[in-house]
């Protein structure tokens, strides 16, 4: 099972300004950690949690799965199957 990671870019910055890493052995644990008010935040930009999970029980599901840029916030978020 890879580790899910999700990037929060602010501006035009080359690097992330939060990383928040889930080692994939506890990823279906944490989800049920995750507040209702994010995981319906990430369903409002089309982001499944429940399927991402599913995506990383699969050894050749790597690399980037979802970049969602919010233009008026000048903020990008990237989720990585590693």
């Amino acid at each position: 099972m890879t580790d899910l990671k999700i990037r929060v870019f602010k501006g035009d910055e080359e690097k992330p300004d939060t990383t928040v890493t889930i080692p994939g052995n506890v990823l279906k644990i944490a989800s049920k950690l995750i507040p209702k008010k994010l995981a319906a935040e990430l369903q409002e930009d089309g982001i499944e949690i429940d399927e991402i999970i599913r995506l990383s029980d699969n050894p050749d599901a790597q690399g980037t799965l979802i970049e969602v840029e919010e233009h008026k916030k000048n903020k990008k978020v990237i989720i990585v199957l590693e």
